[in-house]
């Protein structure tokens, strides 16, 4: 299973800084998660590629902002993990420090794909990213990783609390179940990301 636009994907840069990041033209779609959530996982089954994105059991592995080119004008992009740490002060600055000034000021970002094991969703801090970005009318696509984890009964009972709870409390965002070991929800996550891109094949 490829898609042809996302498997031509390639390292583009890394920047620690909204500063040294490329030109703010053309279209992106960032990808966030809590540490551990199998955002490398993810991306790496969305392109067919084996390490696009370096798969770390060390949490809080991703410091730097990882773009990856597509076509020349899209990109997807790798932002850090966030709450590692207890969810605190010292642990909000940090993540802020990585995460709000892209989010906030990025031009060409056009949605946001937050990602959270289907074990433990919306946590602390992945309602804070929520929060955060309905404040800024930012499309978020909520993706509830490792669902071969859960029988299918869990995994949609979840789901569907999942979609109530941003219904009630994040209207600007959606939700799927999805496993990058077995596939499941690729299809659902390309066409998400082909809207957010303007790419029709």
């Amino acid at each position: 299973m490829q898609h042809p636009l996302y498997q031509k994907a390639r390292f583009l840069k890394s920047a620690p800084t909204l500063h040294q990041a490329p030109p703010d033209e053309g279209w992106e779609v960032a990808f966030a998660g809590r540490s551990n959530a199998g955002k490398s996982s993810a991306l790496n089954a969305i392109t067919s590629q084996k390490s696009l994105a370096r798969v770390s059991k060390t949490p809080g592995r991703t410091q730097l902002i990882n773009f990856f080119d597509l076509d020349g004008e899209r990109r997807l992009v790798d932002l850090p993990g966030y709450g590692f740490a207890k969810v605190g002060e010292a642990m909000r600055r940090e993540w802020e420090r990585h995460l709000s000034e892209y989010i906030a000021e990025r031009q060409c970002l056009k949605g946001l794909v937050v990602l959270m094991d289907i074990r433990h969703p919306l946590t602390e801090v992945d309602r804070l990213m929520l929060d955060w970005t309905s404040d800024m009318q930012l499309p978020v696509h909520v993706v509830l990783t490792k669902a071969d984890k859960l029988k299918k009964g869990p995994a949609k009972s979840t789901l569907l609390k999942v979609r109530r709870e941003l219904a009630e409390q994040w209207p600007h965002a959606t939700a799927q179940t999805f496993s990058a070991l077995k596939k499941t929800g690729l299809p659902e996550l390309w066409q998400k990301l082909d809207d957010w891109f303007d790419y029709s094949p």
